[in-house]
Formats: C-alpha cells, sequence, structure tokens
C-alpha cells in the first residue's frame, strides 16, 4: 500500500475518529444537560420533602405541647375530681368489668377502719368477706354466708336495688351502685343515720299523737257518756215538771232549768263533732232526701223560740227547683240548723228568711245555693272574717249577752268544705245579716213536684201584716201566672174584696182583725170566696167547720206540695176533704190487753224519768235494773216493745239484746228493741245497730220521740197506747235509727 493511500486512509481514520468524538461530546453532552435537569428536579423535590418533614416535624412539636397541655389538665381534673371526692362525708368507690375496685375514697376506706387487705385491685366478693369477718356490718340473725350470697346476687343484677345496711356502730349506711354499659360500677355508701333516727322519732312522735288522740277521743266519750246520763234527768225531770201546776215564777225556774241543760247538750255536740273534724275522723253519708222537707222540719222545731221573740220565720224555696237530692241530710241540717239558729238568736225583732234556689244542670246534678237571711243586729266589717274561726265570737257591746261556743260557723264551713261547697257571710252592723252555702248535689230521679198554673184561680187577695210574709207569697205566686193582690189588714183586705176574687190567703194573727174574724166578716158580707188560713202554729184546722168559714189551714211556711194540692183543688172547684176519723171505719175487735213495755235502766232517776214520760199513755210498764233481769223478765212478761240502756252492770244492753234475739230464733217473733244511751260519739250507733237493736235513742231522751215510738206498735189484741187514736200498723211507719240517731236528739 502506497504511503497516500496510507496518508489516505489515515486521515479517513482520523476524521472518523473526529467524527465520533465529536458524536460522543454531542451525547456526552447531552447526558450532562439530562443529568443536570434531574439534578436540579430532584433539589427541588429533596427541597419540598425537607419542607414538609420540617412541617411534619413542627406539627409534632404542637401536638406534643398540646399533649402535654391536655395531660397536665387531665391530671389537675383528676386531682380536683378526687380532692371533691374524698371531701365528700359519703363513701365513693369505682369497680372495673371483673368487679375488682378500681379506686374509692377515704370515707368508703374509713368504714373497714384501716385493714391493709382493702386496696385497689380487691374484689366485692372480698369486700363482702371482710365485711362479715371483721364484724363492720350488723347482719342481725341472719349468717354471714346467706347475707353475703344475698348481697352479691343483689350487685351482679343489671340496675342493682339499693339497699340499707347497719354497721356495728349503729350508723346506716345506703348502698347506691350504678352498672355501667362496659360492666364497671360506680358505688355511692350513703350515711342516713341521721335520716333513719328523724324517722325513727317521728314515728314515735306519732305513736304518741295517735295515744294522745285515742285517750282524746276516749275521754270525749266517757265525757260525753258521763254528762248525758245525768243530764236525761236533769232536762227530762224539767220537761216533766213544766206539765205540772207550777206558778209563773215556778215555769221560769223550769224553763231555764230545761232550756240550760239544752244548752250545755249544744256544747257537748260542737266540741265533740270539732274534735272528729281536727282529726279527719269525720265523714259524709249521702243519701235520698227532701231538702224541702228537712228546712221544714227545722222551721217547726225552731218556731216556738221565734215565736216567744216576736219574729217571723220564712221560707223562700224555688218553685222550679227540685226538692229531693242525694246528700247527708244529718250535716246538711246542722249546717242549717247553726245558720238558723244564730239568725234566730241575734235578731231582736224582723224576720229570719231562708231563701233557696239553684240552677239544674244536664248531668242530672244541682248548684244549690241556701241563704239565711235576719234583720238582727248585725256585724261589724271589721270583725265579719273572723266569724268562721274556731272558738270566735263577735265580742262587743251588741251581743256580749248572747252566748254560745264559737264553734257553731267553724264546724260549719268545715262540712261545707266536705261536700265540696263554698259558705260565706255579708253583713252590716244593725242592719241584719245574711251567711250563705253554695253546694252541688245529684238529684234523685222519678217525678218531683212542679209548678204548674191551676185552672180557675187567677186572682189571689193576700193577707198580711208583715212585708215579707206578702212578697214571698206573692213571688210565688207570681211565678204560676196568678194575679196577686197585697193588703196589711183586715179592714183592707174587706174594702179590696170583690167578685173577681178566687182565694184569700190571710195571716192568722192580724192587728185589730185577725184572720179567724175577717173570715167571719166576709161570710157575713155574703162572700163565698175561698178562704185559706195561714198560721204559724198548730191547732187551727179543725175551726168550727160546721160554720164553713176556712177552706183550708195551712201551717206557715207553706210546703210546695201543699200550695200544690190546695190551688188544684180550688182549680177544680173542690173543698178539702175532711180527714178521715177512726169511728167512721168499721168497728175492730175490742182490745182486751195494754200494750206492755220493758224498759232496762240501772239509774234510779233515769227509770223516773222514763216512768214520768210515759204515764199519759195507755201501756203496762215494768223496768229491769240490769241486763240479766232484762232478758228474765222478756220471757215471763213478753214485751211489745223493749227500750235497753247500753251500760248497765253484770250484762249490758248489747248483750242482753243479743240474748233476746237467740231466745227468738225459737219462736220465730222479732220485738223492736231500742237503745236509750248516753254513747253519742260517731259510730256508736253502728255498733249498737249491729249488736241486734232496732232503733238508737240518745240521751237526754226526748218524750216525742218515746211516744212516737210506742204509739207506731199495735200487735193483735192490744189496746192503742193512745186511747182513740188511729194506730198504724204498717211496720214502716216507725222512724228508722236513723231518723233518732243523735243527730236528731240533739237538735241538730
Amino acid at each position: 500500500m502506497s504511503l497516500a493511500n496510507k496518508l489516505a486512509e489515515e486521515r479517513r481514520g482520523r476524521l472518523a475518529a473526529e467524527r465520533l468524538l465529536e458524536q460522543k461530546q454531542a451525547e456526552l453532552h447531552a447526558a450532562n444537560r439530562k443529568l443536570g435537569k434531574h439534578a436540579r428536579a430532584l433539589s427541588d423535590e429533596i427541597v419540598v420533602t425537607r419542607a414538609k418533614v420540617q412541617t411534619a416535624l413542627d406539627e409534632n412539636q404542637r401536638v406534643k405541647s398540646d399533649l402535654h397541655v391536655a395531660n397536665e389538665k387531665v391530671q389537675v381534673a383528676e386531682r380536683r375530681l378526687w380532692h371533691s371526692i374524698e371531701t365528700i362525708q359519703d363513701g365513693f368507690a369505682f369497680f372495673d368489668e371483673n368487679s375488682r375496685m378500681i379506686a374509692a375514697n377515704q370515707a368508703y376506706m374509713a368504714v373497714f377502719d384501716g385493714i391493709e387487705a382493702l386496696e385497689p385491685g380487691i374484689s366485692y366478693v372480698e369486700i363482702l368477706q371482710l365485711a362479715t369477718e371483721e364484724g363492720i356490718v350488723d347482719i342481725g340473725d341472719q349468717a354471714p354466708a346467706a347475707w353475703r350470697e344475698d348481697m352479691l346476687d343483689r350487685w351482679q343484677g343489671c340496675n342493682p336495688e339499693p339497699v340499707v345496711i347497719r354497721l356495728w356502730s349503729g350508723e346506716y349506711i345506703k348502698l347506691i351502685d350504678q352498672r355501667g354499659h362496659g360492666g364497671d360500677v360506680v358505688s355511692l355508701a350513703l350515711n342516713i343515720t341521721s335520716t333513719i333516727r328523724y324517722e325513727k322519732r317521728l314515728k314515735e312522735a306519732r305513736a304518741r299523737a295517735e295515744a294522745a288522740n285515742r285517750a282524746k277521743s276516749s275521754f270525749l266519750a266517757n265525757m260525753s257518756h258521763e254528762i248525758r246520763t245525768p243530764m236525761n234527768g236533769v232536762v227530762g225531770m224539767a220537761d216533766l215538771l213544766k206539765d205540772t201546776e207550777l206558778t209563773e215564777e215556778q215555769l221560769l225556774y223550769a224553763n231555764t232549768i230545761k232550756n240550760s241543760g239544752e244548752a250545755l247538750l249544744v256544747i257537748i255536740n260542737d266540741v265533740l263533732d270539732y274534735s272528729k273534724i281536727e282529726a279527719e275522723k269525720l265523714v259524709l253519708h249521702p243519701e235520698p232526701f227532701d231538702l224541702e222537707r228537712c228546712i221544714h222540719e227545722l222551721i217547726m222545731l225552731m218556731q216556738p223560740k221565734a215565736r216567744d221573740q216576736g219574729l217571723e220565720i220564712l221560707l223562700d224555696y224555688d218553685l222550679f227547683l227540685p226538692t229531693q237530692f242525694i246528700g247527708d241530710p244529718g250535716r246538711l241540717r246542722q249546717v242549717l240548723t247553726n245558720l238558723m239558729g244564730n239568725a234566730i238568736k241575734f235578731t231582736l225583732k224582723g224576720h229570719v228568711l231562708i231563701r233557696v234556689t239553684g240552677v239544674v244542670d244536664d248531668q242530672g246534678a244541682a248548684q244549690v245555693h241556701v241563704t239565711v237571711e235576719d234583720t238582727g243586729i248585725g256585724i261589724p266589717a271589721s270583725k265579719v272574717s273572723h266569724v268562721f274561726g274556731e272558738f270566735n265570737q263577735v265580742d262587743d257591746e251588741h251581743n256580749r249577752r248572747f252566748e254560745g261556743t264559737g264553734l257553731g260557723l267553724a264546724i260549719s264551713q268545715q262540712l261545707i268544705r266536705m261536700m265540696g261547697g263554698e259558705i260565706w257571710v255579708e253583713s252590716e252592723l244593725d242592719a241584719g245579716s245574711t251567711f250563705g252555702f253554695r253546694i252541688t248535689m245529684p238529684m234523685v230521679g222519678g217525678d218531683q213536684p212542679a209548678p204548674v198554673r191551676p185552672e180557675g184561680v187567677r186572682r189571689v187577695l193576700i193577707v198580711d201584716s208583715h212585708d215579707a210574709n206578702r212578697i214571698v207569697l206573692q213571688r210565688q205566686l207570681d211565678l204560676l201566672g196568678i194575679e196577686t193582690i197585697c193588703c196589711a189588714s183586715g179592714a183592707e183586705a174587706l174594702a179590696l174584696i170583690d167578685d173577681s176574687m178566687d182565694l184569700v190567703l190571710v195571716e192568722h194573727h192580724l192587728p185589730a182583725m185577725d184572720g179567724l174574724e175577717l173570715a167571719e166578716a166576709l161570710r157575713a158580707a155574703g162572700r163565698a170566696v175561698p178562704v185559706v188560713l195561714l198560721s204559724g202554729s198548730t191547732g187551727h184546722a179543725e175551726q168550727d167547720p160546721a160554720r164553713g168559714l176556712l177552706h183550708a189551714v195551712l201551717q206557715k211556711p207553706v210546703p210546695r206540695r201543699a200550695l200544690f194540692a190546695m190551688l188544684d183543688g180550688l182549680g177544680q172547684g173542690t173543698r178539702s176533704a175532711a180527714p178521715a176519723r177512726l169511728g167512721d171505719a168499721p168497728a175492730p175487735q175490742t182490745p182486751t190487753r195494754a200494750l206492755r213495755v220493758l224498759a232496762a235502766e240501772d239509774n234510779k232517776t233515769n227509770r223516773l224519768v222514763f216512768a214520768k214520760m210515759v204515764k199519759t199513755l195507755d201501756i203496762e210498764l215494768v223496768f229491769a235494773e240490769n241486763g240479766v233481769e232484762a232478758v228474765e223478765l222478756y220471757q215471763s212478761f213478753r214485751p211489745d216493745i223493749v227500750f235497753m240502756d247500753i251500760s248497765m252492770p253484770m250484762m249490758d244492753g248489747k248483750e242482753a239484746t243479743q240474748h233476746i234475739r237467740d231466745l227468738e230464733k225459737a219462736s220465730g217473733a222479732h220485738v223492736p228493741v231500742v237503745a236509750m244511751t248516753a254513747h253519742a260519739m260517731e259510730g256508736d250507733d253502728a255498733g249498737i245497730l249491729a249488736a241486734g237493736l232496732d232503733h238508737y235513742l240518745t240521751k237526754p231522751l226526748r218524750k216525742a220521740a218515746i211516744h212516737e215510738l210506742i204509739t207506731g206498735i199495735r200487735p193483735p189484741g192490744a189496746r192503742p197506747a193512745v186511747p182513740g187514736a188511729e194506730q198504724d200498723q204498717d211496720a214502716s211507719a216507725l222512724r228508722t235509727n236513723t231518723g233518732l240517731s243523735s243527730s236528731d236528739s240533739s237538735g241538730r
């Protein structure tokens, strides 16, 4: 190979090497550039990562700082909580789900008196074991194992019931345990020693109070019995003394004795009733009754006293208000007696008006308003609010002369409240008082008298000197659609009378010319108009009927039934039929013997009183001085009725009655046995009647009540106790024991 070729080949090789070098340099440069870019990217990534790491380090440091603060707060809270728990005087402990104690305060630990075994980690079973073995709890007669079993059964329940345990020291601990959702338990041990001791003192105080109340009730019952027994002699003999021939001065003395004795009985009844109300032992006994009749009966009882004072007692009973309700008639009579009695006592002239109105609802009940209005001395405005207080009386120069216990209105207020009503008073000094009460009572079903305008009675002349009487009558007749003309005297009536008058209602006692004289004058003038006499006293119904002066005599105040019947009779053109007399009936077989009455009474004075009370009756009377004699005489004397004292020696009245009832079982007979007793407390009548007695009379005995029971008996072959009087042979004519209970006999 030539040199040129070699040179050329060398040159080509050098050029190729240079080109390869340039190529490699270019590739190296590209790689360097790529490596630089990657290094820069990696550097940026490192910077970012470092920033993130630094942020994470900062956050970690902050979290560590917050956690440290939180831990410090938790520690402070725990210290404060346990400090608070330690200050609690009651025991406090925590248990885990395995019933092992986590922690407990000093009060809880102190109960175990420093026993070293009691520390966190101890189980509840071991605590119970320590409590019994160390004698920490007083389990009484129960076996330790049984007590621990009972406590463990309680502990394992979902909601353990609180339990009270007694420690050896006499303290009482109430354990209250609350189980959480995870099974852990919070236990609270309350020291209730003071509460237990207080409750014990309360029980002892209650027992002493109940014993004192029983002693008081026993004392009141004995007081009532012991006072009523001699008062039977005092009041009974005074009443009998009045029936003898006495001078005016002697009659005054007898009336004073009788009135004073009855006033003492009113005081006794008030004290007994207030005691029962105070002890919450007084109960109401609802039953059907006639309110209007009840008020009329009270008016009849009080009319003699009112008449002696020159007072009129008026009744304005709403003609559209029913009369028959369901309530406690005895207690309602007591309230009305108190209100009416006060009105009469504190009224020196004028009248006492009982006004009854009411509203009937759709449920068969009526809201009844009763007011007792008087024209008496009144009550000062400053004293009105005190009249219903216990033992309160308005004490001033107007009424210092009026006596009383001051309990009547207080008892009335309590009774009305028991009936669900309210009572009030309105009064003006020297202008009279109005006492009223409002109660709601169910009505008795069935027909009740309703006002219907009578046919043929269009105009009525009312003759009465008393304004209130005229107003009440005029208002009642106006409600019936009857035209009324009123005047105050007989002379005015003669001047006003004309042929258009269908009826003359005339008061019996009129000035100058009384009611009978007016009737005579009308007949003398040729007037045939019916004349109805209104009388506040009985005894005028038989005023010479042959002379044809009167159409009828109505007792004041006039009951609505009597008023309706009289007007209806006039409307039909009839006249009142004369009452049937015994002589008009077929003559019965002539009785051969007197009524036999057995009275068992151990008190000599009371036997004398009873004998004098029945001396006017045609009876054969025999006395027994004790229950044994009463049973013997029942068999030998064979009485038609027995009056039985309850408290007697050897055998009391209830036991004697039971013996009599045993004897009657063989014969099939039944003789009425009437209790006459000084036992007048609430419930005494029930106990007495349960022993087999039929009726119940309290002492002092009332002559009228005894006569009513005796005259209501008419056994075959016996003469009437009242000669010539018609006897009611129906046993229902006898008043029931409730009609002759202590409420009635005491004048309520």
